[in-house]
């Protein structure tokens, strides 16, 4: 029912719908949510990151990317940026993707994953990768700017490959 596979330039305008609408919310990601299709668009599906696409019933639902956590001495470590479609959230799009993530982070050579930001406020993102081996190794506060919330801290996460 999920098909995940690496994204294609044919995939960016339904990779840039999702996108849209994930940062409509301000509650999630660092990107303001009047961010530009061709600045997301350079970021997601930059040269330099691993890109993908989750279809659930043949459509496009979700995308991750994986890339270098930092440059040179420190690009070992992964890091990964996630996004569901809203209209799919609650199918198991995101712990797909999470999984996959992992198998293919190791297959490129990492030897381990980390999130830089994950919002505390964001249950379900926190629930999900703890799930799935993550562990808070930090708390930043005050380190985003939550459209509702205001100044709300984030959590840095990490899982050995």
């Amino acid at each position: 029912m999920i098909e995940i596979r690496k994204a294609t330039t044919d995939d960016q305008d339904e990779i840039w719908e999702i996108i849209h609408q994930v940062l409509q919310g301000g509650d999630t990601y660092i990107f303001a949510p009047s961010s530009s299709k061709e600045k997301m668009l350079g970021i997601w599906c930059a040269p330099n990151k691993h890109t993908y696409v989750a279809l659930y019933d043949g459509k496009i639902a979700g995308t991750y990317v994986i890339s270098d956590n930092q440059m040179d001495l420190g690009s070992h470590i992964a890091n990964g940026s996630y996004m569901v479609s809203p209209v799919y959230a609650g199918k198991g799009i995101g712990r797909a993707m999470g999984d996959h993530s992992l198998i293919e982070a190791r297959q490129v050579g990492y030897h381990a994953m980390q999130f830089n930001i994950v919002i505390k406020s964001n249950h379900r993102a926190v629930k999900l990768w703890q799930s799935i081996g993550f562990s808070i190794i930090g708390e930043i506060p005050d380190a985003f700017n939550h459209q509702h919330n205001g100044l709300t801290n984030a959590y840095i996460m990490y899982q050995k490959l």
